[in-house]
């Protein structure tokens, strides 16, 4: 650390131009190139690739958050066999996906390649859960970028597997409470619904949904005080009666618990900030409004255990947003886990 020069040209291929190694870091950041089930708009897969060269030209400062270029954070190779394993699977869900949205169903045939594509994906599940947990077994905190929003799974697992219970705040214009979309149980549209099923997941609350289906409405009442939502439109509303952004916030982070994994899907996000996200929809918070919500979850007492960043679309700009959001979730990870000075707190 001697030697590094925050104020230098941030090194090519290393995340926002550090210069530490897996092994250096204290959080490891873990690709997922994959966008399988993805049931509108594919191309996520190569977000991964394109957050980790767009990162280092970011300047690295942030107002009262001091010694935050020091944090070690480092990305965790490329898996070349998931990103090969993704793109041929996304090749034949893209045919099925494209039968059902004509004929509503799918023949005998058809019915063993998406078994066989739900075999892949929860593969998928698995490597990122062993990748996940051989990382925290030895101390270190995990986040994962994607990819399209089902990539989070393992690491939702394996923080399960280390943790009693914790919270999820979800950043994202949809539920993802579909039971199996599309007939892929891992389904970017069904990540909240199989999250659930973790035991240690004790809290959903979800911010900015703006597009969801009866189906999920049903699951909701079910849910009763596990699962907490804040639709777009209502937080739009209340600001026009005068409720500012604040007050809001201090609502949502009161229904966190203690220990709160933070999913930042990038279509939460205005489609101006992400308009090649897979599944982008109008309305949706602004990009301070969101670094708020993020801060406020350290402001409020919370601890950060882990987060991901899924569905950033494949281009320059939608990644340069990403890599934006992404620096302020490990600085907000690392305020609280005492690692960072935020004064202002």
């Amino acid at each position: 650390m001697t030697a590094y020069n925050p104020n230098a040209v941030g090194r090519k291929g290393s995340i926002f131009g550090y210069p530490y190694s897996v092994e250096e870091a204290d959080l490891i950041l873990i690709p997922v190139p994959w966008d399988v089930t993805a049931s509108y708009g594919a191309g996520t897969s190569e977000a991964p690739e394109l957050i980790l060269n767009e990162s280092n030209q970011l300047d690295l400062s942030i107002p009262d958050i001091t010694k935050d270029h020091r944090y070690p954070v480092a990305m965790a190779p490329m898996n070349e066999e998931v990103k090969k394993t993704a793109i041929s699977l996304r090749a034949k869900a893209e045919l099925l996906i494209s039968k059902l949205e004509e004929t509503g169903e799918l023949d005998a045939e058809e019915r063993v390649v998406q078994s066989q594509i739900n075999q892949g994906c929860e593969q998928m599940v698995e490597y990122v859960r062993t990748e996940a947990g051989d990382y925290l077994r030895v101390g270190k905190t995990v986040g994962v970028i994607g990819g399209d929003h089902s990539t989070p799974l393992g690491l939702i697992h394996a923080l399960g597997e280390m943790h009693e219970n914790f919270g999820i705040l979800q950043i994202d214009a949809h539920m993802d409470l579909r039971e199996a979309y599309e007939g892929f149980t891992y389904s970017h549209a069904s990540i909240m619904k199989n999250a659930l099923k973790v035991s240690s997941v004790t809290k959903l609350v979800q911010v900015g949904i703006r597009d969801y289906c009866e189906e999920e409405e049903t699951l909701v009442k079910e849910l009763n005080k596990k699962y907490i939502i804040h639709f777009d439109e209502v937080l739009q509303k209340r600001k026009w009666k005068g409720e500012d952004w604040p007050e809001q916030v201090a609502k949502i982070i009161n229904d966190l618990p203690k220990k709160v994994y933070i999913s930042f899907d990038m279509d939460g996000l205005d489609p101006s900030l992400c308009p090649n996200t897979g599944t982008p929809v109008p309305g949706g918070l602004s990009f301070y409004e969101a670094v708020f919500l993020i801060e406020s979850v350290v402001r409020g007492g919370r601890k950060i255990i882990g987060f991901d960043v899924s569905e950033t679309g494949n281009t320059i700009w939608d990644a340069n947003v990403a890599s934006r959001i992404l620096f302020r979730l490990c600085a907000c990870l690392g305020v609280s886990r005492g690692r960072l000075i935020k004064p202002n707190l």
